[in-house]
């Protein structure tokens, strides 16, 4: 049996790669900075994977992490633009892999770059990959890299900026970009061509294209995207005077991304990113997706909440914060519940998202806009499944970073803050001879960074009433209907309702 190592085993990509490799035969390591974002996998659960937690920028011990690998997936890669600086840094993690493999003798490294013809227009995120591709080869490991353009799948970058502006904006005026030529694929085969070159030698040191079955503009592509939503024509105006950063704004305030990682996908919008060759389709053979089949399948995905990744649970996980030194806010609140803890923790993981706070939601959309105005998520990234959490989640403009089944969750903000902030849940029994009853409580905690975050906590705490109180009264109800449905799904008709 091969093992094989994983570096992003907890990225949209690799988090949907491991389980088929899996089925394949094949055994796992997975390579990853905060080992419970892998928490609540099914796939986890298997003999033949190993997690082990690994710091990427750290040869020596990468090295003693890969010996005994015969192949490594490198599914690493950051678009943050500030400064420019994540090129650079892609490099050197990638520089660092190379020499851990090299070392630790593994076989091959399989790399997912980025499609479109090299030259001095081709955007710096594009050009990135591309260094990235250099670097991996460059101490001696055979290198298998695979180019795609658009990736079309449930919770994938791409298709959340697509599906968010054909949603919002029956009228669209874009740049120059739309009439750009692009060979979309589906999720699902670029998943298939990670798992066959494995077992396909001739693919070992080579570079190839990956795309769907058809090349399209992206107007095309929002056009077919509509009409899979079943929204009328959308208007594309066409103008010149859109700049990449321009457009990275207005990305970031309709759709859930952030205009740091918009500027790079924005500025790579003008290159054509179309195969070249169909080199991996002989060594590879698979049906290939068109586009109006990549969107239905991705869409079905969302609708039957069977989304397995998504693209805000890639990045390092801040953890808790250092809550030491300075003044902390708690803002502690408790309601009882007759229902059991199980059935209040289910309350409590369906808040958030489509499915809103409980009341008042006004004030949170209004916070929501006012925190993406200043660069922050806003509440556009909703969340990953609309009744589940998992440890990592974005929810709107939260972060689970903690988690314990049916006692305690752990919210901490993300929003554009003069300070720290999080919000958690804890339930308790209140009774401990019965099951059926129990205590929620809800701490807000803040800690402010000078004077404006101080000014920030006393402003906000008046809304405090309206909000917690409402979202603990909504949670108790939910709670409740959620503990009768057992009895609900079981009792004869003119039982109970």
């Amino acid at each position: 049996m091969q093992r094989i190592a994983i570096a992003g085993a907890t990225g949209y990509i690799g988090g949907r790669l491991a389980p088929q490799l899996l089925d394949s035969g094949y055994a796992l390591r997975c390579l990853v900075r905060s080992p419970a974002k892998l928490k609540g996998r099914a796939w986890t659960l298997d003999s033949r994977v190993e997690i082990r937690e690994a710091d990427l920028a750290d040869a020596p011990a990468l090295t003693r992490e890969l010996e005994g690998c015969d192949a490594a997936f490198y599914l690493v890669h950051s678009m943050m633009s500030a400064a420019g600086e994540y090129a650079q840094r892609d490099q050197q993690l990638a520089l660092s892999f190379a020499r851990a493999a090299r070392d630790a003798g593994v076989g091959r490294i399989i790399y997912l770059g980025g499609l479109g013809e090299t030259g001095s227009d081709l955007s710096k995120h594009l050009s990135s990959r591309r260094d990235v591709e250099r670097v991996l080869a460059s101490t001696g490991v055979p290198v298998t890299v695979l180019r795609a353009a658009m990736i079309i799948g449930s919770g994938s970058a791409s298709f959340e900026i697509l599906r968010y502006l054909v949603e919002r904006l029956p009228v669209m005026i874009t740049p120059k970009w739309v009439s750009t030529p692009c060979q979309p694929i589906a999720v699902d085969n670029v998943i298939a061509y990670l798992v066959g070159v494995l077992s396909a030698p001739e693919t070992i040191g080579n570079a190839f294209d990956i795309g769907g079955a058809e090349t399209l503009c992206y107007s095309d592509i929002m056009r077919v995207m509509a009409e899979e939503l079943g929204l009328p024509r959308r208007w594309i105006i066409p103008v010149p005077v859109l700049t990449p950063r321009l457009s990275s704004y207005w990305i970031h305030l309709v759709t859930p991304l952030s205009h740091k990682i918009a500027i790079p996908l924005a500025e790579g919008l003008k290159n054509p990113v179309v195969c070249r060759d169909d080199r991996i389709g002989r060594l590879v053979p698979q049906q290939l997706l068109n586009l109006r089949e990549a969107i239905h399948a991705a869409l079905g995905q969302v609708a039957a909440r069977q989304v397995e990744t998504n693209w805000s649970m890639a990045g390092p996980m801040p953890g808790d914060p250092d809550w030491s030194g300075g003044t902390v806010f708690r803002d502690i609140r408790e309601i009882a519940v007759n229902a059991p803890a199980a059935a209040a923790f289910r309350a409590i993981c369906r808040v958030g998202g489509r499915s809103g706070w409980h009341t008042n939601d006004w004030l949170w959309i209004i916070r929501g806009w006012l925190d993406r105005l200043v660069g922050g998520p806003g509440l556009r990234r909703g969340r990953r499944d609309p009744e589940t959490l998992r440890y990592g989640d974005a929810l709107d403009f939260w972060r689970v970073v903690g988690f314990e089944l049916d006692r305690r969750l752990s919210l901490r903000a993300e929003m554009r803050l003069p300070g720290e902030g999080m919000l958690e849940f804890q339930i308790e029994p209140a009774n401990p001879a019965s099951n059926s009853q129990c205590i929620v409580r809800q701490t807000a905690l803040f800690q402010p960074r000078g004077l404006l975050g101080l000014l920030y906590w006393y402003a906000v705490l008046p809304f405090h009433q309206l909000v917690f109180r409402g979202m603990l009264a909504g949670i108790r109800r939910d709670a409740h209907q959620i503990a009768l449905e057992p009895i609900r799904a079981t009792a004869p008709a003119g039982g109970v309702r």
